[in-house]
């Protein structure tokens, strides 16, 4: 189990992400004096705080799919409760920590302000009136912002005190090594069927020859009591799905977009918003090293010069890393009286001692980043489609709200299409149904579990279009007639007599190795495999071959048979899992870990409900919603 201060670490990088991360992503619309979106025992449920940690995981999301995420999608996918719970969880916890006197000092609060990277100038020391601004634009007071880290750290030692010092038992790690770990050494031989004849040989009776193991006898082409017991006796096999004949209307980003004009003046305007993405200088990896003094400094200098240490030696002489002292790629600009001497220097050259903020310090060029343009024609054209895009959606959103109204109104589908430019079209749906509209999950959910004279309703897709359906009728799964399903039948009937005469033949050869014989002595090719473990694949076999072998006795012959595979194995060897081995040792540390953590989680979750479940919680719903009106 990590430390309370592991636990605390946690913590603050959460705390980061939510307040920090939030920069320039706060919702907007949000007005009045309301400030409070319920409580939580004796604690206040702000509503900033909800309206910001959702549009975080709205972003966040959003970034991973590539597309706009609106509040209505947000709401389906259960964002909005998910991070509602979340917030309501840490405010229990937050009350329960000042039941029990639980509370950090302003120095630590203080301490975790000024490590924060988001509030640091260039120069490595704390901006104020940064962090003034970075809090007052997400809808932060100073004294709201530390008092968040405060609970937090709180939090961080409620937490240490419940799950401190759970581990995983010896006995449960060592039975998860040894099954896990545990090897098997086989000797085996595959019976496998080569490819069906793509046409009957002249007597008409297919034939299929066993590459491994020729069989005695050939594989007969069904008779027609033998079709007709296989068709009567597997129906479902060659049995149609249920068909649901569903219309829809569709509004589409792309057909929306398609209607809209940008304009050039807006296409530049963008582009010269992001002039720093398309237009960048010239630009410097660097690492910066202070000293306490130029003497220091200029020693320092000398000592490489002369070959005595190299960078990263002076480095580790400070008590520091490569990490602490790289300032990443700067501009000129960025670096006051060091940019002249940095700029002029080559890849791998230190200059200084220059002096800055921090003091007298020695400057390392790691790479020269040329000058990068990306002109305004080369850009347009995926601005324009960006702007579009933007666009339709809010077009869709501003036609959505007329859609419901006429939904509401009892208009059919062939309305909407008609009053609102939504593409009317139909299919005949079914599960494995692919193509079109079928392609969008929303969809088939939708088509699943529609109803004869359900009243349409308006669905959103994540692309940020939207379409409503009926159904306008249901074909019952029907037995497909013998005809239309011949082929598959006759398919069917000598697949099995295949591999019934595979396994006949596999089970002998299996005895006789058991009674003594070879496998050469039977006719196989054998392989052997050794030190398998569960996790091991085994080429020329498939899914299930290797957890048979692990049910196999030491010297057991038996038959393993899978999806299109069947093979004769003797188990040669159990072996227990190698204790020199590197891998065994990790995997005995990844348990423990993964289990350990495991069980904390379980336990703190454990009592988090359980204080929770006596904590009085009050939600105004009327905040919440005011908070999911902002997002539109």
């Amino acid at each position: 189990m990590a430390s309370s201060k592991g636990n605390r670490v946690f913590v603050w990088i959460i705390l980061i992400l939510l307040f920090v991360g939030l920069i320039g992503f706060g919702a907007t619309g949000l007005t009045g004096n309301a400030t409070r979106l319920g409580t939580v025992g004796d604690k206040d449920l702000e509503i900033q705080s909800y309206a910001n940690a959702l549009q975080s995981r709205i972003r966040a999301l959003e970034s991973q799919t590539g597309s706009a995420i609106s509040m209505a999608q947000a709401q389906q996918m259960g964002l909005d409760r998910a991070v509602l719970g979340q917030l309501v969880t840490e405010r229990v916890l937050d009350a329960e920590a000042d039941a029990l006197g639980l509370s950090v000092g302003d120095a630590a609060v203080s301490e975790q302000v000024l490590a924060i990277p988001a509030f640091q100038g260039l120069n490595g020391s704390f901006d104020r009136a940064a962090y003034r601004d970075a809090l007052s634009r997400n809808g932060f007071s100073v004294a709201e912002f530390e008092e968040s880290l405060r609970e937090g750290e709180a939090r961080a030692l409620l937490q240490g005190a419940v799950v401190g010092g759970v581990t995983a038992s010896d006995t449960h790690v060592e039975a998860m090594i040894d099954f896990m770990m545990s090897r098997r050494d086989i000797t085996w031989a595959p019976v496998t069927l080569a490819a069906a004849p793509a046409a009957l040989p002249d007597d008409g009776r297919p034939r299929v020859i066993l590459p491994e193991i020729l069989l005695d006898a050939e594989i007969p082409a069904p008779s027609e009591a033998e079709i007709a017991a296989r068709y009567e006796a597997a129906p479902e096999a060659y049995t149609a799905p249920e068909t649901r004949e569903i219309s829809y209307a569709w509004l589409r980003p792309e057909a929306v977009a398609d209607e809209i004009e940008i304009s050039e003046e807006e296409v530049r305007d963008l582009y010269e918003q992001r002039i720093s993405e398309y237009v960048q200088e010239e630009r410097r990896l660097v690492e910066r090293l202070v000293y306490p003094s130029d003497e220091a400094a200029a020693q320092a200098l000398a000592r490489l010069e002369a070959g005595e240490a190299r960078f990263e030696d002076l480095v580790e002489a400070r008590g520091l890393t490569l990490e602490a002292v790289d300032l990443g790629d700067v501009a000129e600009g960025d670096l006051d009286a060091a940019a002249g001497p940095v700029f002029a220097a080559q890849a791998g050259d230190v200059v200084g001692p220059v002096e800055t903020g921090l003091g007298p310090a020695l400057f390392r060029v790691n790479a020269v980043l040329a000058a990068e343009e990306v002109s305004f024609e080369e850009a347009a054209p995926d601005l324009r489609d960006e702007l579009a895009r933007a666009r339709a959606r809010r077009e869709i959103e501003r036609r959505s709200e007329e859609i419901t109204d006429l939904i509401a109104g009892g208009a059919a589908l062939e309305d909407l299409a008609e009053r609102v430019g939504m593409e009317l079209g139909s299919v005949d749906w079914s599960e494995g149904t692919t193509g079109g509209i079928a392609d969008y999950a929303p969809f088939r959910e939708a088509a699943a579990r529609v109803q004869e004279g359900d009243f349409p309703e308006l669905l959103a897709f994540e692309d940020g279009g939207v379409f409503a359906l009926r159904l306008d009728g249901v074909t019952p799964p029907a037995l497909r007639p013998l005809d239309e399903v011949r082929d598959e039948v006759i398919a069917d009937v000598m697949a099995e007599t295949s591999a019934r005469m595979r396994a006949e033949k596999a089970e002998a050869l299996a005895a006789r190795i058991a009674a003594g014989d070879g496998f050469e002595a039977a006719g196989l090719a054998p392989r052997e495999a050794r030190n398998l473990t569960r996790r091991a694949f085994v080429e020329g076999t498939g899914p299930g071959f290797v957890r048979a072998v692990f049910e196999m006795e030491e010297g057991e012959t038996r038959v393993i048979s899978g999806e299109g595979y069947t093979a004769v194995v003797r188990l040669d060897a159990a072996h227990p899992p190698a204790e020199d081995d590197a891998g065994v040792a990790a995997e005995r540390q990844a348990i423990e870990q993964r289990i350990g953590t495991g069980l904390a989680q379980d336990i703190y979750a454990a009592y988090a409900n359980a204080v929770q479940s006596r904590t009085e919680i009050r939600i105004d719903d009327a905040a919440v919603q005011a908070v999911h009106s902002s997002f539109r």
